[in-house]
């Protein structure tokens, strides 16, 4: 399948996608005046430890502290790369419940200087997430300092590749330092992992010199830049070519990739026509689309996304397809039209944490043993760690998936200020019907006065318009007398009184 990565840079943002087959399967979006921290590395700060929860809040500058739990805390953790022997598809310690530990009081005290590295962007009202395992990622490796690890990449699934790897890497390995084995290293000679073991330890002692001498809280090292970090994890041999529209960034990676990866450089491209970038790939409408809550799949059927707190939820519609005569059929196909689409919009919007996928019930056990195991498939080419469950008998499907920083949901759109997200505001008539009892309560107080009411032209409509005439029964009731002000800039689920003798506000008097 070609697969290419298409970079669109502006004064504002840049923009990375990455097509398979011509279609649209993973976008980043970074503004330019943002600032990713996944990999960054900070000396820190203990300013809080809490035994009950296992974890500890670490300052390291910025306006919200990080939070450490014990099962990121080197020495008493399970190491966060997993043996060969493990399944692929095992969810990541980081999305599951985890296995309860005890101690951390032991290990820690506050104000005491830590090393750490940034595993999770901060999300919504959460500071970042931090580990003490510091790693440091190369072309071909990782580097893993005050470890004796060696271990390989999980997607590398030649087993006499990866006793290759092994054998080739373990006598390099340096005293005091572990090291992980990247997917990119597969078929690559030892002299590769020479270079990139010297470049890497030549980072680290840098970055050590520096965590010495500087007083907490300090960043001792950012990690690279979107372009940077980009080539280096996502520009391998089976790319076909990546195309910019940006000449400083062109030249930038092109001198990257002449470092890194010289048998790649020429497949970078520059970019020089007419039409924009994202327009001649067809993107745009599919950017637009992302945030959409309801997704068409083919032959009619779609599926809704809806995305709360605690859980991404998915369900499956058979909508206008109707299949052949044989229903469990059309069911079963209808499901793996879906398992194939939401694979895709699961990276593509790229949502994490805990995701339900209702598929339609299907009788047959074969059916929903083959959906599970097409499923899988498809989740395969996600470059982020998932499990996942079987099929129930209700016909769902629970799945984890890595969360490191804010989904496309939560960076591109905001909530509304009127239904401040819940995709739902108060009916007119509830509103009438709220502005009586403010009126009634007014009335209780016995302070009786002129008053003008402020609401949305579709509830004045509502009040006085629809025959009954509500203000004015309003008015015979309380013995106020009422001005109702029709307002185009209010929601239709607020309204405000004022006084109008002084014109003063009084709603948040009689609101309960």
């Amino acid at each position: 399948m070609k697969k290419e990565i298409v970079i669109n840079v502006t004064d504002f943002e840049t923009r990375l996608a990455i097509l398979e087959g011509g279609k649209l399967v993973e976008l980043q979006v970074e503004p330019s005046d943002s600032d990713r921290m996944v990999g960054d590395i900070y000396k820190g700060k203990i300013k809080t430890v809490l035994p009950g929860m296992q974890a500890a809040f670490v300052e390291i500058g910025m306006e919200k502290a990080a939070y450490l739990h014990s099962s990121d805390i080197g020495k008493m953790e399970k190491s966060r790369y997993d043996d060969d022997g493990e399944d692929e598809e095992q969810a990541p310690a980081e999305i599951i419940r985890k296995t309860r530990r005890q101690g951390i009081e032991k290990v820690l005290n506050r104000n005491q200087d830590i090393l750490v590295q940034v595993i999770k962007e901060p999300i919504s009202t959460k500071g970042p997430r931090v580990a003490t395992e510091v790693t440091i990622a190369g072309r071909f490796l990782v580097l893993v300092p005050d470890a004796d690890l060696v271990r390989v990449s999980k997607r590398i699934s030649d087993w006499g590749e990866k006793r290759r790897l092994r054998k080739v890497i373990a006598p390099l390995r340096p005293e005091g330092f572990g090291l992980i084995v990247r997917t990119e290293a597969e078929g690559r000679s030892e002299a590769d992992f020479r270079a990139d073991i010297k470049r890497l330890l030549k980072l680290w002692a840098k970055l050590k010199k520096k965590a010495d001498t500087e007083a907490a809280p300090a960043l001792i090292h950012k990690e690279a830049e979107m372009l940077i970090s980009m080539v280096r994890d996502f520009f391998t041999d089976d790319v076909d070519r990546l195309i910019t529209d940006d000449r400083t960034a062109y030249k930038k990676l092109v001198s990257f990739a002449r470092q890194v990866a010289p048998q790649l450089k020429d497949r970078v491209e520059l970019y020089k026509g007419d039409l924009p970038l994202f327009d001649r790939f067809d993107l745009e409408p599919e950017i637009d689309k992302m945030l959409n809550r309801k997704v068409w799949i083919k032959k009619g059927a779609y599926l809704i996304i809806d995305q709360t707190e605690a859980m991404v939820t998915i369900d499956v519609n058979t909508g206008r397809f109707v299949g052949g005569r044989d229903q469990e059929r059309t069911i079963y196909e209808t499901n793996l039209m879906a398992a194939h689409e939401i694979a895709r919009q699961i990276r593509l919007r790229d949502i994490g944490g805990l995701i339900v996928c209702d598929f339609i019930d299907m009788y047959s056990r074969d059916n929903r043993r083959k959906l599970f195991e097409a499923f899988k498939a498809d989740l395969r080419t996600d470059r982020a760690k998932w499990g996942m469950n079987p099929v129930t008998e209700f016909g769902l499907i629970e799945l984890t998936r890595e969360r490191v920083r804010p989904s496309h949901m939560d960076q591109l759109s905001e909530p509304c200020p009127h239904c401040e997200g819940v995709g739902r505001i108060i009916s007119r008539e509830n509103m009438a019907t709220r502005i009586e009892r403010w009126f009634t309560r007014a009335r209780a107080d016995g302070k009786l006065s002129n008053y003008h009411l402020v609401v949305a032209p579709q509830v004045a409509e509502t009040l006085c318009d629809n025959g009954s005439d509500r203000v004015v029964r309003i008015m015979k009731g309380c013995k106020f007398k009422i001005n109702v002000v029709r307002d185009t800039t209010i929601s239709q689920a607020a309204f405000k009184v004022y006084n109008a003798v002084d014109n003063s506000e009084v709603t948040a008097k009689y609101v309960v």
